[in-house]
């Protein structure tokens, strides 16, 4: 059974980096793309950035900058630097895969992490 499972989160003052994880387990085939999201208190879930197998990045407009993802792709997992946060980030932050195994299904989400930004 394939499982995403973050860790990273939790308190972090305005400006300081933070810096979250993201591991795939189970019997996995491939990992395809890889990704962040996050929902922030109101909003919907919105995409942090995006990553692919061979290690293209890309950002929505808004993110540009303030965020790195990278990825082990031996280790089947995915990282996101969060570079001088704001208390405007703080949020419940995903990460998604494109994951073949042994079963149809292909995208997998992770159970999420708080990540709460203090002034």
């Amino acid at each position: 059974q394939v499982q995403l499972v973050e860790s990273g989160g939790g308190l972090v003052q305005a400006g300081e980096s933070m810096r979250l994880s993201c591991v795939v387990t189970g019997t996995i085939l491939r990992v395809n793309d890889m990704g962040w999201y996050r929902q922030v208190p109101g909003n919907q879930r919105e995409l942090v950035a995006g990553i692919t197998n061979n290690g293209y990045t890309h950002y929505p407009e808004s993110m540009k900058g303030r965020f790195t993802i990278s990825r082990d792709n031996a280790k089947n997992m995915v990282f996101l630097q969060m570079n001088s946060p704001k208390p405007e980030d703080t949020g419940v932050y995903y990460c998604n895969a494109d994951v073949i195994a042994t079963t149809p299904q292909r995208l997998y989400w992770g159970q999420g992490t708080q990540v709460t930004v203090s002034s």
